[in-house]
């Protein structure tokens, strides 16, 4: 289900949300105060939100806001995984055996990326956190997987808070 979110096109995903316009505070002066240019979207199914307050422009807050939506959705919502017998989706596999080269900053802005990472990361807390023994589900190295969970610092920064809550030793 949370595929459909994070995979669904900017005005799709919007449209599941409620929207607010503000007035943003902060740099930018008189012009920044004199329109209601921010803009929060809160996802309706999820609970999850996010804003853009970085342009003078709404149209740019909005494309923000959605950008961080998406990351924030599979950042943050978990789906269960059954472990027993487990094969990873196609985009998964995909995702893992292409490795860290393609993920670029255009890459990282697409709902395939955040898919698969949050396919990931449910494999992960799935897995009680274990990079090895998710590493092997995956059939990759320890290292492999280290690196495309730290090699976007949100993503990273998640992995740790989880790591730490259970009292584990965070990733390097």
């Amino acid at each position: 289900m949370r595929a459909h979110y994070l995979l669904a096109s900017d005005d799709a995903l919007t449209a599941q949300c409620e929207v607010d316009r503000y007035r943003a505070s902060g740099p930018g002066g008189q012009h920044r105060n004199k329109t209601e240019s921010a803009v929060r979207l809160r996802h309706k199914l999820t609970g999850v939100s996010a804003i853009g307050e970085d342009s003078r422009s709404q149209s740019e807050n909005k494309l923000h806001a959605v950008r961080r939506l998406r990351s924030a959705i599979a950042l943050q919502v978990r789906e269960p995984v059954v472990l027993d017998g487990f094969v990873p989706s196609p985009r998964l596999a995909a995702f893992v055996a292409a490795g860290t080269a393609p993920l670029g900053a255009k890459t990282k802005l697409t709902g395939e990326y955040w898919a698969s990472i949050a396919e990931l990361l449910d494999l992960l807390v799935a897995g009680e956190l274990e990079i090895a023994t998710t590493a092997q589900r995956l059939g990759i190295t320890t290292g492999a997987l280290s690196k495309l969970l730290l090699h976007d610092e949100h993503v990273g920064r998640v992995v740790n808070d989880l790591r730490r809550a259970k009292q584990m030793r965070p990733l390097r």
